[in-house]
């Protein structure tokens, strides 16, 4: 049986178009995988702290030598890793923040980057150590950043995401843009505007 890890990073909640996305998404692939497991990770709702300087010392620390200390430390970043190991696919809301990811993805990315789990370098060249996994990325952006637009340069979500997932070894991801969203802030009506990008999530969902 397929087990699904759901990422939400979005601080908007119901408000949120990723979340509504990613929600979408959850619920066709269950409809498609019938006894299938979905993990559900917000980011919102999970404390993560950012890294410091006994954080990678710990990582650094041979397993068997970690003091009690360093293992708490590093807690957390080896439940994230469990999650992301145990799971066959995955699935990412993510709204465009300052033309990057949000803060809160970013403190996650860093807990789970990590030499000798995620990647190795051997002889010098790097290893992606996350193999066999397919990533579907959702995006949500406040104007329009696709490619051949004027702000297309400005969007480094996908390309960040795209290098890092690749970095660690997951090649199979695909990214599904609900470009715009800052209309809603004026007038635009949330399900005219969502129908369309539901309908391609949906489909895309029932299909893998």
């Amino acid at each position: 049986m397929s087990t699904l890890l759901h990422v939400d990073s979005s601080p908007l909640y119901d408000r949120s178009v990723s979340r509504q996305l990613t929600s979408a998404f959850v619920a066709q692939w269950k409809a498609s995988h019938p006894g299938g497991t979905v993990v559900d990770r917000d980011l919102n709702a999970t404390p993560i702290p950012p890294i410091t300087g006994e954080w990678v010392g710990a990582v650094y620390t041979p397993e068997e030598a970690r003091a009690p200390q360093q293992k708490e430390l590093l807690s957390l970043s080896d439940s994230l890793l469990a999650e992301l190991e145990q799971a066959d696919e995955y699935v990412f809301g993510v709204p465009m923040h300052n033309f990057s990811v949000p803060s809160t993805l970013k403190l996650w990315i860093d807990q789970i980057v990590r030499a000798g789990k995620t990647f190795s370098y051997e002889g010098g060249i790097p290893k992606g150590l996350i193999t066999g996994k397919k990533a579907t990325f959702i995006l949500a952006t406040g104007g329009n950043y696709d490619a051949g637009t004027q702000m297309a340069s400005l969007n480094f979500v996908e390309p960040y995401l795209r290098s890092l997932f690749g970095f660690l070894g997951v090649t199979d991801a695909t990214f599904l843009t609900a470009g715009g969203t800052m209309a809603l802030n004026y007038g635009q009506d949330r399900d005219a505007f969502l129908a369309p990008h539901l309908e391609i999530v949906q489909t895309y969902a029932q299909a893998i």
